[in-house]
């Protein structure tokens, strides 16, 4: 499968399996999980689109974030939701410092309210400044906030580290956030 098709094929499966299965009618349970077959029907509902479990796998293994996880004959995100669903994450502890990566017309909201889940059911963090940046670069200019994560634990706050290494949390107050000089 050519590089363009991989990651059109990529792009329709991150939308079904985070956003779109109960808005475009595809069976999805409170975990996530979603029988292939499900996914390759509704993959396939145009004429022309001829997606095999082969190709599926192939984007699963390959995807460069690991979006992915295949289980049997089941098939879901392991983050990045906006659907209410259970990832059976248990609370982890964060390294001291993590990271967020926005694109700059973003920041002087952020300085405002903090990091908001908006219409996700965690705000991501990174654990490099590399892998935020590559985040950020995504909106627009990059900016990357530094999350005093070591704080946020002391004060009562949970993370999740998801399957493909992103950290989650509820939200980021504005106290916790700053910008390198």
């Amino acid at each position: 499968m050519d590089n363009d098709r991989n990651v059109s094929l990529s792009k329709r499966m991150s939308y079904l399996l985070r956003h779109g299965a109960q808005r475009e009618g595809v069976a999805i349970d409170e975990h996530g999980w979603m029988d292939i077959t499900d996914l390759l029907a509704w993959l396939n509902r145009k004429p022309r689109s001829r997606f095999t479990i082969e190709d599926v796998q192939i984007v699963v293994r390959d995807n460069d974030k690991q979006r992915f996880e295949i289980s049997g004959s089941k098939i879901r995100a392991v983050q990045g939701h906006s659907m209410a669903i259970d990832l059976d994450l248990a609370p982890a502890e964060p390294p001291a410092t993590l990271y967020h990566g926005t694109a700059s017309r973003f920041v002087g909201n952020i300085l405002d309210k903090g990091l908001l889940k908006m219409q996700r059911q965690h705000v991501h963090l990174s654990s490099t400044v590399e892998q935020a940046l590559i985040v950020g670069k995504r909106h627009g200019s990059p900016v990357v906030f530094h999350v005093n994560a070591a704080a946020m634990l002391q004060d009562g706050f949970t993370f999740y580290l998801s399957k493909n290494g992103v950290w989650l949390v509820d939200h980021v107050p504005p106290e916790y956030l700053s910008l390198p000089s």
